[in-house]
């Protein structure tokens, strides 16, 4: 079984591109640096682990739209190994975890405190309110989802 959990913070926000072609696709790449439960023995001081994360189609939009340098979020996905030759001549090994399942760890009070702590100045996109403005603890529909429901 070839499954990865991380949880950790974005260490810059997620370069995406899309791809060539007759499917377009979107491919996000970013790095989350991974807390270290226990210091190591022979005195290394890093702390945490900088893991290299790759995600694509909805997965990489949604990862474009929502998240920014600093925030703590969880994914879920596998482990990929590679291999490439650079333009030197030089064969170089990769291996990047291939997000299936993205989330928010923090609230997004929390993560403006935080971003604000470390002195980030970007504005992250506005969600809409999840509660709507029925005020009876339902959330409203939008229009023209009703095709989308797998029930009437």
């Amino acid at each position: 079984m070839n499954k990865v959990i991380l949880m950790g913070r974005l260490t810059r926000d997620p370069d995406v591109r899309y791809s060539n072609g007759e499917n377009v696709t979107a491919v996000a790449r970013f790095t989350l640096a991974v807390d270290r439960r226990f210091a190591r023995r022979d005195g290394d001081q890093q702390t945490a682990d900088f893991i290299g994360c790759v995600a694509f189609g909805r997965n990489a939009e949604f990862i474009e739209k929502y998240f920014r340098q600093g925030m703590r979020v969880t994914i879920c996905g596998r482990i990929q190994t590679g291999s490439y030759t650079n333009k030197d001549g030089n064969k170089v090994y990769t291996t990047d975890v291939v997000v299936e399942e993205q989330e928010f760890a923090e609230s997004k009070a929390a993560s403006d405190a935080n971003r604000s702590s470390m002195g980030g100045s970007y504005q992250t996109p506005s969600a809409p309110n999840p509660m709507g403005a029925a005020g009876d603890g339902f959330m409203n529909i939008p229009d023209g989802i009703d095709e989308e429901l797998p029930f009437n």
